[in-house]
């Protein structure tokens, strides 16, 4: 392993929130950092920041990227903060010149993974190496230690761990949350499917911050909700919990005679995955269904995000329905308990983001023989990232991800009687919630298809049978019989059943006109 001294210097091509936080989460590691970015105003902010706090000299500019590869110390380390997509690309070309042997990038960007081996295949010529490190915890995280993801080449990887363990999140004992994944793009697939979870996960969230609202509840009120969901219970240490209690009691103090809480002028409006800021949500959904993996909560999430952005739209259809289907007060007898319902509905809908997620990158991790270390990639997510949840660490992944006998074959808990005893627990609270968000048209797309889902893949008698004869019967797609052995897989049945035969057009013409 390699000691501090080996990497004294680096670069970081990329200044934004990420990069520009990274770059000086490395200075005050004593690395020196040498920025490169199209922005002058955006080095000149990093710099800026890096002289306020004392970094003086550590972080430089540089405009040419000779001039940048010369200032770092051998092999060089080059960190990626860039927009997925040409980007990268681009930036790879410029840089090959002036790189040697044994030089090691490290694209900390959102990238698809594909992208991500393709670099590695075009470096491999050069010797260089390239690193896809999904980096999670946004850009306070980036400031203050994230969770960090790496795959790749395992030697390069074993020269910059030692850094990478000293910057990233520390877990609640005080270990790193950063590891290697595997082989090839593992890393950036982690990191990807992880942002589909957090969609998920944030999905079921804000739909029980709506119903509270329904139900009376102020934002305050609803914030010491979350806290004490945060405390105790399945929801324990969850990071999306714990903002949202946070976020709940922000009042606009810059602004004179406001008094009102920040959150009650956010207009429901998401719109990263349309302007092209974060494709992760998209690709992860796109790899569950080329996967086959039926993820009904992350799918629904990532549509709601969709319909939430064109905002216009939504006015006109309004308009077109003469009002629409407003969401209705909520009564309730028993306060206290419907939100304890509403709590574990909550888990419900985060617990099945998580076996979706999983089951993503296990059949992804099969067929592309990354060697993924799920250990690892529990550790990643112990701290530091978006999707934190320490009793999901805990009490579920835990005992499941940190044995390599239950995680051989595949890695899905819905084998694993430890998170079923959970599902059949919380199902009765998830059940009747989405029963009293239907009854009074409440806005519960991911809490009522993750209901769904467990009646679904925990179901044996689905009504795809009626789906299955109606394909044979206008398309001859074969079928099973009931009772048959070696039908468990997905493979096309051995029947047809001539439900009404075929005849020419003739022949149906003439029939008519007798």
């Amino acid at each position: 392993m390699a000691d501090k001294a080996k990497f004294s210097s680096i670069a970081m091509i990329g200044c934004g929130s990420m990069g520009g936080g990274m770059a000086l989460l490395f200075a005050e590691d004593g690395i020196n950092v040498s920025l490169s970015d199209p922005s002058e105003e955006a080095m000149d902010s990093v710099i800026e920041k890096a002289e306020k706090s004392g970094y003086h000299s550590r972080v430089k500019k540089f405009n040419d990227y000779k001039p940048l590869c010369n200032s770092l110390s051998k092999p060089r380390l080059l960190v990626f903060s860039l927009p997925h997509g040409t980007v990268g690309d681009k930036v790879l070309e410029g840089l090959i010149p002036h790189l040697s042997p044994n030089d090691i990038i490290l694209d900390c960007g959102n990238e698809h993974y594909q992208n991500t081996e393709r670099r590695q295949n075009k470096c491999k010529d050069t010797g260089i190496r390239y690193i896809g490190c999904g980096v999670s915890g946004g850009y306070q995280a980036a400031r203050a230690g994230p969770s960090i993801c790496p795959g790749g080449d395992e030697r390069a990887l074993k020269e910059v761990m030692p850094l990478l363990e000293r910057v990233a999140a520390k877990d609640k004992h005080g270990k790193p949350c950063v590891g290697i994944v595997g082989r090839g793009g593992s890393g950036h697939y982690v990191k990807m499917v992880h942002n589909g979870i957090e969609h998920g996960m944030m999905s079921a969230i804000c739909e029980a911050w709506s119903i509270m609202t329904r139900m009376g509840m102020e934002y305050e009120e609803i914030g010491d909700v979350f806290k004490k969901w945060n405390e105790n219970g399945e929801l324990k240490g969850t990071f999306l919990i714990s903002i949202g209690a946070d976020l709940s009691h922000k009042k606009d103090t810059f602004t004179p005679n406001r008094s009102e809480p920040v959150i009650s002028e956010v207009l429901d409006k998401v719109v990263q995955d349309v302007t092209g800021e974060e494709g992760t949500g998209i690709w992860s959904n796109t790899e569950a269904i080329e996967l086959h993996v039926p993820a009904f909560t992350l799918n629904i999430a990532h549509a709601l995000r969709l319909a939430s952005a064109y905002r216009g739209e939504r006015e006109r259809a309004n308009k077109a329905f003469q009002g629409g289907f407003p969401p209705q007060h909520i009564h309730v007898q028993d306060k206290e308990a419907f939100i304890e319902n509403l709590r574990r509905a909550t888990y419900a809908g985060c617990l099945a983001s998580y076996i979706q997620g999983l089951n993503t990158i296990s059949r992804a991790d099969r067929q592309h023989e990354w060697n993924i270390d799920y250990s690892i990639v529990w550790q990643i997510w112990r701290a530091g990232c978006i999707i934190q949840a320490d009793y999901i660490s805990d009490e579920i992944l835990a005992p499941f991800l940190k044995d390599p006998s239950k995680t051989k074959e595949s890695v899905d808990l819905l084998f694993d009687s430890r998170a079923m005893k959970d599902v059949r627990s919380m199902y009765p609270s998830l059940k009747k919630v989405v029963t009293n968000a239907i009854e009074t048209d409440q806005v519960v797309p991911a809490l009522s298809a993750s209901l769904e889902y467990f009646k679904v893949v925990t179901g044996t008698d689905l009504p795809t049978s009626f789906y299955e004869a109606e394909l044979d019967y206008f398309g001859s797609h074969m079928f099973d019989k009931k009772g048959e052995k070696g039908v468990e897989g997905p493979t096309e049945g051995r029947h047809h059943f001539e439900w009404k035969p075929a005849r020419s057009q003739s022949h149906e013409y003439g029939k008519a006109g007798m």
